[in-house]
């Protein structure tokens, strides 16, 4: 690559490689969010390490690393979804309906606390939080009225649940056959990532191997039912951010996602048949490039992956398919009004890296649920990014650039590095129970706030460029009898359903737990005979029991 460029061109290069930097504090310490090193210059052949430029595929070939379909968004942009839900079900019904009518084009739906470890809204631990952090699902009928006037075999709908994830799409997939619309039929994904909660979440129920059974009976019963629909969305952006840098948020989730495809081969599954239903979810932080990098990267590891670890032959199999979402635990409650300016080059990010769905965060996150003023404003930078800027016109632009790609052969090696470390230990459950991952998150998140408060990281509005007040923002007030209305909702749902059936499903699935059949069918007929999230996941707490986390980390 070095003999592409004429001599005194590489001689230039050398001496500005070696050169001294105009300001030496300012330049003292360029690194990325992940501390690699950033040179002064990247070009051809410099220190041997980007001659692999020549070799990059086309997008929509083997490995990926330019995108995984040849038009990319010259055929189709992204999916644009906004992550929303709270108070109750109407409440958020509402919220949907004026996103579709912004150009909201999938929707994504945040649940509460309760409903995200398995209690219903009347439950004395669920008190103080029904309807918070997300919307408030006890029952079918709440399900019904989260999606009521919603055509659910048009729209594609994302659902971030894990531990209760199995309850939550068996409530789906009535409510949508109610509609008349059959599961074969739906689009969208459910997270169904129960690892990641161990590792840095902590919305699980029941202990390891326990949750990992109910995530691959999704997945097989997703295979078999549900074509269109994503059984597992493998998210990163958790793990990004309890404070892991890019590499290892790259690292954990394709560790994670071998540990998932790992147990549906031992399952009796071949790979190609839920290959193709995998799909992932990565944070866009703040460092633009490496956020770039780190999802090129991503997409080249997991087509490695998936055709030399696990002999996959259907190329959708390999294709890392991702959602990507604006760094949350990057906005400030200091000047939030700088949160715009964040979330929009995090978007770019995530465009530039080739993601299939986006969500950008609100301004106002840091201090409340958004406002509908804030969340338009974070719908609105997805389509200026779309329509105005440009980036979609040609696929892939940043390929080939020295630093990017230099940063793509980084991640991809240094991410290695770990999941062979993790394949020693026995795999990621292994080095989850040994509290290692959980270990290794802590001390980036340490290194990286250590660097804040020295101001070697400049977060502005926080340890620079300081106002004594920030602008005042208008932020969502919630309904302090919210909890009121949802447990009358639930009393009233109870009384009206045929407590027979109910019990009789109860029965069904206690019998089913403590066997091997897949358990989702027997779910889905809880739901029907009108059985709430808490009482299906009590039956699971009895069979499973619960878990807590060891207190040596």
């Amino acid at each position: 690559m070095g003999q592409l460029l004429p001599k005194s061109t590489r001689k230039a290069a050398k001496r500005l490689k070696g050169g001294k930097d105009s300001d030496p504090e300012r330049h003292s310490n360029l690194r990325t969010l992940s501390n690699i090193e950033v040179e002064k210059l990247y070009g051809p052949d410099i220190e041997g390490k980007v001659d692999y430029i020549r070799d990059l595929s086309f997008p929509g070939e083997f490995p990926f690393t330019r995108g995984i379909y040849p038009t990319m968004y010259r055929g189709r942009l992204w999916t644009m979804r906004q992550y929303a839900g709270f108070g109750t079900a109407e409440e958020s019904n509402k919220r949907y309906k004026y996103l579709l009518s912004q150009g909201n084009t999938g929707l994504s739906v945040a649940f509460d606390l309760p409903t995200q470890i398995g209690y219903d809204s009347d439950n004395e631990m669920a008190r103080g939080e029904v309807g918070k952090v997300g919307v408030a699902i006890c029952s079918l009928a709440d399900m019904s009225t989260l999606f009521d006037g919603i055509a659910l075999g048009k729209v594609s709908t994302s659902m971030t649940i894990n531990s209760t994830a199995m309850v939550l799409l068996a409530f789906y997939v009535a409510v949508a056959e109610k509609q008349g619309v059959p599961a074969k039929e739906l689009r969208g994904t459910i997270q169904n990532d129960i690892l990641k909660e161990y590792i840095a979440r902590g919305t699980y129920i029941y202990p390891p191997r326990e949750s990992m059974r109910l995530a691959v009976d999704l997945i097989d019963y997703c295979a078999r039912e549900m074509p269109r629909w994503n059984a597992i969305s493998i998210s990163g952006y958790h793990i990004r951010e309890a404070g892991a840098t890019a590499i290892q948020e790259v690292a954990f989730t394709l560790a994670d996602a071998i540990a998932y495809v790992d147990a549906a081969i031992k399952r009796g599954m071949a790979v190609d048949s839920f290959g193709p239903q995998l799909s992932f979810f990565f944070n866009a932080q703040s460092d633009l490039l490496e956020e770039v990098a780190k999802f090129r990267a991503a997409r080249m590891l997991w087509a490695r992956i998936m055709k030399e670890r696990f002999g996959a032959k259907n190329p959708a199999s390999m294709m890392l398919r991702f959602h990507t979402q604006t760094a949350g635990v990057s906005l400030t409650r200091q000047q939030p009004y700088n949160n715009v300016v964040r979330v929009a080059y995090q978007a770019l990010a995530g465009v530039l890296g080739g993601t299939q769905s986006l969500h950008t965060n609100s301004m106002d996150e840091a201090l409340m649920i958004p406002s509908e003023k804030a969340v338009r404003i974070a719908l609105r930078t997805q389509q200026i990014i779309a329509h105005e800027s440009g980036t979609v016109n040609t696929i892939d632009p940043l390929a080939g650039s020295y630093f990017i790609e230099e940063l793509t052969r980084t991640i991809v090696e240094e991410a290695e590095k770990y999941i062979a470390r993790i394949d020693k230990m026995g795999g990621m459950m292994a080095a989850i129970e040994k509290g290692w991952v959980q270990r290794e998150i802590a001390e980036s998140a340490y290194r990286f706030q250590l660097d804040v408060e020295k101001k070697r990281r400049i977060i502005v509005g926080v340890n620079s460029y300081e106002d004594e007040e920030s602008a005042p923002v208008e932020t969502l007030k919630l309904d302090p009898k919210i909890e009121q209305r949802q447990v009358a909702r639930l009393a009233d749902f109870r009384k009206r359903r045929e407590s027979y059936s109910v019990l009789r499903g109860l029965e069904q699935l206690n019998e089913a737990a403590a066997g091997k059949d897949n358990l989702v069918p027997y779910v889905l007929g809880c739901v029907k005979s009108g059985a709430t999230l808490g009482e299906i996941s009590d039956i699971l707490r009895d069979a499973f029991g619960t878990y807590s986390a060891k207190q040596e980390l």
